[in-house]
Order: structure tokens, then sequence, then C-alpha cells
């Protein structure tokens, strides 16, 4: 292979601008660096002077650093353009229900299926199968617990689909919720704590009315007290029942 260190500046930027054009992942500019026999900082002094350039031109695509590497992406302001000129993009573009599982795998991960089906409210096996076929998400692990129940999280693909450098970029949810109290929900899903919580106050709604109902019992002598409706299946009230069906 010639070696390229001798290369002007003007050279190292096509033979850049050469490597990306073929390059279907986000490509490291360590890597670049070693096929065209230059210094990395090189590279990357390159790489970055192209992306500026191509901003400052405003054209119809762009580089991007994302995923560890340098990758060129179509520009969004032509992105409606390109969905209407590339016939098969249906079948590659991503549901509702996709989009929906992918973003709370995204936020919460590690998380199980049965962790992604308390989120959403429906079962989502089918969406993480196909999610993994794409290979924007994957197993990660296991849980701890006796259920040894598999974990998912997102992929390197996952980063270069969005256009995300780390997870770290992942804009806060909250910046979407209309008001305090649907930011309120967010951060008690995503922390877990909105079904503890929901537990917790129904039981404690249920100790409640038994004490209510045993008191006027006790009081009134028409009835057994708390302990004696616990024994007695047929004086239990409604209350106790439909707690429990919530439960």
């Amino acid at each position: 292979m010639q070696d390229l260190e001798h290369l002007d500046h003007d050279s190292l930027k096509g033979a850049l601008e050469a490597l990306l054009l073929v390059s279907t992942d986000a490509v490291p500019a360590t890597e670049l660096s070693k096929v065209l026999g230059v210094a990395p900082s090189e590279a990357a002094g390159a790489l970055a002077e192209l992306a500026a350039e191509y901003s400052d031109a405003n054209r119809g695509f762009q580089l991007r650093e994302v995923a560890g590497g340098w990758r060129l992406f179509t520009h969004p302001a032509y992105h409606d353009v390109v969905e209407r000129y590339v016939l098969s993009w249906d079948t590659r573009r991503l549901s509702q229900a996709a989009l929906e599982t992918l973003a709370v795998i995204a936020y919460h991960q590690p998380v199980t299926r049965e962790g992604v089906k308390a989120v959403r409210g429906v079962n989502s096996d089918g969406v993480i199968g196909s999610l993994k076929e794409k290979g924007l998400v994957r197993e990660v692990g296991r849980e701890r617990d006796r259920s040894r129940a598999m974990q998912y999280g997102t992929t390197q693909r996952f980063l270069e689909t969005f256009g995300l450098r780390s997870l770290r970029d992942l804009p806060p949810l909250e910046d979407f919720a209309p008001d305090e109290e649907s930011k309120r929900f967010i951060r008690e899903r995503l922390s877990g704590s909105a079904i503890s919580s929901t537990l917790e106050e129904a039981s404690a709604d249920i100790e409640e009315e038994q004490e209510l109902l045993g008191d006027a019992f006790a009081e009134d002598g028409e009835g057994p007290g708390v302990g004696d409706a616990e024994d007695s299946p047929a004086e239990e009230s409604p209350v106790d029942g439909e707690g429990e069906a919530d439960l």
C-alpha cells in the first residue's frame, strides 16, 4: 500500500470521505488513521473540519461523531424527500409499538420483558424479538432474583441509528411532559416506584376501611369485629373484596 503520511490536507480529507462513503457503521478516527497511515490526531482534526465544512455549506448530508466513531448522515431537512424516494422505507420503519418499546428499554435498561409490560401495559414479547432482529436491542444479562428473567438493553447500532454518542445524550423524558403531574408520573415509571406506591396506598386504604368498619360494628353491637369478619367469609365487606381484586 502506498505511504500516505505525506498527503496534503485536502487529499487526506478526500481519502476520509471515500472511506466514510463505503462504511456502513460508524468508524473511529483511530481506525481511519491506521488505514491512511497518518496520526490519529491528524485524522480526527480532518474529520472535525469536514463536519464543520458540511454544516457551514448546508449540504444535504452531515458528518457526525456517534457511538465512538464517525459516520455520514442525510440532513434532517431532507428526510421527507429521502422517505419518498426509498420505496422500501415502510418495511424498515419502526412501528408505534416498536418505538414505545425501544424507548422503554433505552431509558430503563437493563429491563426485563415484564418490566417493559409494566410500563406499556401490554405484552411486548413479539416487539422485543423484532427489535433484536433489527439489531437495536440485545440481551445484557439476567435478573439476580429467583426468576432469572432475561434483561434487555440497547446496542451500538441503536446509538448510530439515532445519532447519539452515548446513552448520556438521550434527552430527558421530562422535557416532553406537558405539566408537573406528567413529569412526576414519568419519574415514578422510570424509577419503578409507581407500582410499589400504588400497592402501598391500596393496602393502607384496605386497612383503614377494615378499622372503620370494625369500630362501627363494635359500637352498634350488630356485627362482628375485624377479627370475626376475617374468620367469616359470608360477612366480608365489599370494600375488602374489591381491594384484593385490584391488587
